[in-house]
């Protein structure tokens, strides 16, 4: 079936796991079986080993688990063999892609000064965490995806947010964008296609 797709690859991040909720909703920790993806791309906020492992699990291990660390992955890093970087770059199919945890941009979520990131980074596709509300937005030549919270965790400018990840398939210079988004108890699914 994933050959269908091309490559499958997991977006997700801010868990804040179990600092400032329990658990991935139950609606989502069925979809989440392992092998049926190739890579997971997570934008941090981990923080916690485990839910570093349940990542690498999800792909059987291996380096295809590409996390940066969020702000509040810090403390946690001290404890984890696993060193998270601030960012990182990626090749799949015919994108580069670049992975921040989002605190880091000033003013957060501007989609000026993440494209002065994008292009920093040479990439052509930006995804960023850290902003709860999920989605793919094309601006000034890329493209930029956020994931949201996988958890729904709250923030300080997001008190309430619905819990989301977005799953790409990506085939050569193709990539569709799948956005999970649990809302009300049901999962709510939207579609979003983009090419080189």
């Amino acid at each position: 079936m994933a050959s269908n797709f091309g490559e499958l690859v997991l977006l997700l991040g801010d868990h804040h796991l179990p600092s400032r909720t329990t658990s991935i909703p139950e609606q989502f920790q069925r979809m989440l079986v392992p092998h049926k993806m190739q890579h997971v791309i997570c934008t941090g906020n981990i923080e916690s080993p485990q839910e570093y492992e349940r990542l690498r699990e999800l792909v059987g291990g291996g380096s295809n688990v590409h996390c940066v660390a969020g702000e509040y992955d810090f403390v946690q890093q001290q404890q984890h063999q696993q060193q998270l970087d601030d960012k990182k770059v990626i090749q799949l199919g015919q994108f580069r892609i670049g992975i921040i945890g989002g605190h880091q941009v000033v003013p957060w979520g501007d989609l000026s000064a993440l494209a002065m990131i994008r292009r920093k980074m040479n990439v052509d596709v930006l995804v960023c965490g850290w902003r709860r509300k999920e989605g793919v937005v094309e601006h000034d030549g890329g493209y930029y995806i956020f994931p949201g919270s996988i958890t729904g965790a709250y923030s300080s400018h997001s008190p309430s947010t619905n819990p989301s990840f977005i799953l790409l398939a990506v085939q050569g210079s193709n990539m569709v964008c799948y956005v999970y988004e649990l809302k009300d108890g049901e999962v709510d699914v939207s579609k979003i296609e983009f090419a080189k």
